[in-house]
């Protein structure tokens, strides 16, 4: 099939060439790899990581997330720490308690088995190779480098390398944004109080709290993984509230730990010796074009625009398998065409599959962690008041759902954010600039 394809210069060499050359073997990089090799297509994956111990540094994610995904996929109960009931809100001095039953994955061992099913349906998995640049011939991707001096070719080039996404980055595609940084770290932590006094009961459920004293322009959650255990973390946001509220000196690790220490649903808490540390980060802004020709960045390569509970695993699996769906077009029939017109049916796809009503989400993401610490008090009343499947349509960018849980004294911070629509000096499109 490679050979065939119109867009493939002839000096391309013949040893290494592929339908599908996919940098990064996280859950959007190993589902994309499933999908495209479950066709039929010739599909290899280069994963940064050495494969004894895999995955080690990257594994970045709390893996929360819920049957939906679990169904859609596959996903076999060997990857669960822990089933759950219910989402848990907490605010400052309140909380909103939810039925919603979910699943926390062991990461580790779900992106071990993603690799195994995506090599079971034929897909190639180099491990210890690190992709550094774009192979370019006529201005077009043809192939990347990796190792140093390594090639490889294909007809689509895949970017699932997340935040750090060199191929998007020297593409021009989905590029990210210094100033919209979310960072976040993640403990295993042992000898949790899960139904202290004046506390929601966490046992079996996946809480996150919204309150600035714990992490300044962002959020903190605690995910239970069976017994006394959970995964504990903090993220921040690098937007107006971190910089109002935000203590000098201190870095996420501080944060974490003050937490731990002022909680007291932690008073007798432990991280144990053999725990993980996970630490990560993401986007929050508006994606641009996420392709170009022969081109498709996926997963945490494209931009995070959701609200509450944005499932990060679902939404890459998602973005995977739309990859695939538009690679499989592509390459499909007598005469491939990977152009990016033709490519660009994985912008479609991701529009109205991956991420629909992508302004509104986008909006509420940005309004909930700019929010004050008092409105968040007032959203667990008018959650609580509210019928119960408003959380859930507001959280997937649905208006009035989000209009439901607005108030009058919301118009300054709302016009705040109209404001910050406009382009900074600099002429890049900024949704923070006006809440500087």
């Amino acid at each position: 099939m490679a050979d065939e394809s119109p867009n493939r210069a002839m000096t391309t060499p013949d040893d290494d060439r592929h339908d599908v050359v996919i940098a990064g073997a996280g859950p959007a990089g190993g589902q994309c790899a499933r999908d495209i090799a479950a066709r039929g297509y010739d599909v290899v994956v280069l994963e940064a990581e050495q494969e004894d111990g895999f995955p080690g540094p990257s594994n970045k994610s709390t893996a929360g997330t819920f049957h939906s995904m679990m169904s859609a996929f596959q996903v076999p109960d060997t990857v669960v720490q822990n089933y759950t009931d219910n989402v848990v809100l907490e605010s400052p001095n309140s909380f909103y308690n939810r039925d919603h039953a979910g699943a926390v994955l062991d990461f580790a061992a779900f992106k071990r088995w993603l690799v195994d099913a995506a090599r079971e349906e034929g897909a190639e998995v180099r491990f210890g190779a690190r992709v550094s640049k774009p192979i370019l011939e006529n201005g077009e991707i043809v192939g990347v480098r990796y190792n140093g001096d390594e090639e490889i070719y294909g007809d689509i080039v895949v970017d699932a390398t997340g935040p750090s996404a060199p191929l998007a980055k020297e593409l021009d595609v989905s590029n990210l944004h210094r100033e919209t940084q979310a960072i976040g770290i993640d403990y295993e932590v042992e000898g949790i109080d899960l139904d202290h006094r004046g506390y929601a009961d966490l046992t079996d459920s996946m809480m996150l709290r919204l309150d600035h004293d714990i992490a300044p322009g962002g959020y903190s959650w605690i995910f239970h993984t069976g017994g006394d255990t959970a995964k504990v973390g903090v993220c921040y946001i690098q937007n107006d509230r971190h910089r109002e509220q935000a203590v000098d000196g201190m870095r996420i690790d501080d944060y974490m730990d003050r937490w731990l220490d002022d909680d007291p649903r932690f008073e007798d808490a432990y991280r144990p010796d053999d725990g993980n540390v996970l630490r990560g980060s993401a986007h929050i802004q508006m994606p641009g074009e996420l392709h170009t020709d022969n081109f498709m960045a996926i997963g945490d390569t494209v931009p995070s625009i959701d609200p509450l509970w944005g499932e990060g695993i679902h939404k890459g699996m998602k973005s995977g398998r739309v990859a695939a769906v538009a690679a499989d077009y592509c390459l499909a029939g007598s005469t491939p065409d990977t152009s990016a017109e033709n490519i660009g049916v994985y912008d479609q796809l991701w529009h109205n599959e991956v991420a629909p009503n992508m302004h509104s989400r986008l909006m509420l993401t940005e309004l909930l962690y700019l929010a004050r610490n008092e409105r968040y008090d007032t959203l667990m009343n008018d959650l609580r008041r509210a019928d119960g499947d408003v959380l859930a349509g507001a959280n997937k960018g649905g208006k009035l759902d989000m209009a439901k849980l607005l108030h009058l004294s919301d118009v300054p911070l709302v016009a705040k954010w109209l404001k910050g629509r406009l382009k900074d000096p600099s002429g890049r499109w900024n949704p923070m600039a006006g809440l500087r």
